[in-house]
């Protein structure tokens, strides 16, 4: 399992990177593509949405089953990462690289690890 230290991470293993002027990305951990195996597809909210942290923002199919992606913060999304649309996949490849959504307006924050904390967290699962 690889992880960034730019990154603070959720118990349901999403990442969230702070890119200045109130604006963060989210992604799903190397653990969490590891863990889900071979995505094929996912469906997430269009700009203009509002999320809310710690509830569904979309989800990912697997070859098998579906599972939920839940969201590290609130606010409004700006923009989705469109190259997921047509190649899903590329969040095996590279999990840090192949984010999700960008939100802006944030008014609050699900509980989040800094990587050393979230390393733990991932070696006692």
């Amino acid at each position: 399992m690889t992880l960034q230290n730019d990154r603070k991470y959720t118990s349901s293993h999403e990442w969230l990177l702070d890119l200045g002027n109130g604006t963060y990305r989210i992604g799903l951990s190397d653990y969490a593509q590891s863990s889900l195996g071979d995505i094929v597809f996912i469906d997430l909210p269009q700009p203009g949405d509002t999320i809310t942290a710690e509830a569904s923002l979309g989800d990912v199919e697997r070859v098998k089953a579906v599972s939920e992606v839940l969201s590290p913060v609130s606010g409004t999304v700006t923009a989705t990462n469109e190259a997921l649309s047509t190649a899903p996949e590329s969040i095996n490849a590279d999990p840090y690289g192949a984010w999700l959504l960008e939100v802006n307006n944030v008014t609050a924050f699900a509980e989040l690890m800094d990587a050393t904390a979230y390393e733990a967290f991932c070696a006692n699962a």
